[in-house]
């Protein structure tokens, strides 16, 4: 056979194969085998099954017996997870080593450290994953939040987008994105702070993915923000209620477009604070949305404009 034709063969063990030596004990019919089970086409009868099993080789109760599927595949790092991880002074059943194997360990592990990265662009994934890592676990984000970031930095670097830019500024603008993406109430500069550039970069980079990568963010409006906001100033259910109505009402109407959205939301809750006869300043609604508390009151005039 040629070695084109093995190429060209296709082995599935989901695909139906017939099995024309193999008869049908009951009525000589056609039997055919897939993953499954063996089968007689004719009256039905099942000759053989569950040939390959595919589950686990353990039990649910066997808590101690060791698992050698390893550990998922996962965006947030630059091997999918698949990397060699050599431990320190104890091997897999958590035996000490003697100092012969130690040594030689030691060795092993110093030059699985030099070969772990294969090229430069490789080494920058592992850098900046590292980094979206870090924020997403200081903003305590979800797994699959972060793992969307990792995946977004993952497309900057395919498409050449990290060339003269910072590394950590667009893993702080890919975590930035995920949120947005998600809808999530995090604004750029609660971001930025938490990375090691200034937001003004950080700025720069969510730009570029933006613009490059095509992201489906939604616009952040204020009735996302009050939940948060809320929260934080430990407000009664009554007046987050009320905040959001006014926030929602005063979206409807379009006066929102253009405004800082946490500030337009600390208005909502010190206006519901005040009909609720809650007198919460202005100055602490301001400094947990992040404005002055003259953004506050240029809002609080708006919402009092519009009688909602």
């Amino acid at each position: 056979m040629a070695t084109r034709d093995i190429y060209e063969t296709n082995f599935d063990e989901d695909v139906q194969t017939n099995s024309s030596p193999n008869l049908c004990p009951e009525c000589d019919g056609r039997v055919t085998t897939n993953s499954v089970e063996t089968i007689c086409e004719d009256c039905g009868l099942v000759v053989d099954e569950q040939q390959i099993d595919h589950g686990p080789e353990w039990r649910t109760h066997d808590q101690d017996q060791r698992k050698r599927t390893g550990a998922p595949l996962t965006a947030a790092r630059h091997d999918r997870g698949l990397s060699t991880e050599i431990s320190h002074g104890k091997d897999a059943n958590g035996n000490e080593l003697s100092g012969q194997k130690r040594q030689r360990l030691s060795r092993m592990r110093r030059e699985q450290i030099r070969g772990r990265f294969q090229s430069k662009a490789e080494r920058n994934l592992a850098h900046g994953l590292g980094d979206v890592r870090r924020i997403a676990s200081v903003l305590e984000l979800s797994d699959s939040v972060r793992d969307q970031a990792c995946q977004l930095f993952r497309s900057a670097q395919n498409e050449d987008l990290l060339r003269g830019r910072s590394i950590e500024a667009i893993a702080a603008a890919s975590v930035y994105g995920a949120c947005r993406c998600n809808g999530f109430s995090w604004l750029l500069g609660e971001v930025s702070e938490m990375s090691r550039v200034g937001e003004s970069r950080v700025t720069n980079a969510y730009k570029t993915l933006n613009e490059e990568l095509g992201l489906p963010a939604q616009p952040v409006s204020p009735s996302m923000f009050v939940p948060r906001l809320a929260s934080d100033l430990e407000c009664p259910d009554e007046i987050r209620q009320r905040a959001r109505a006014l926030a929602e009402q005063a979206e409807e109407r379009g006066v929102t477009t253009g405004v800082h959205p946490a500030g337009f939301a600390a208005a909502c809750l010190y206006k519901a604070g005040q009909e609720q006869g809650k007198w919460v300043t202005q100055s602490d609604v301001a400094e947990t949305g992040n404005v002055t508390p003259t953004t506050v009151r240029t809002h609080h005039e708006t919402l009092d404009e519009l009688a909602v």
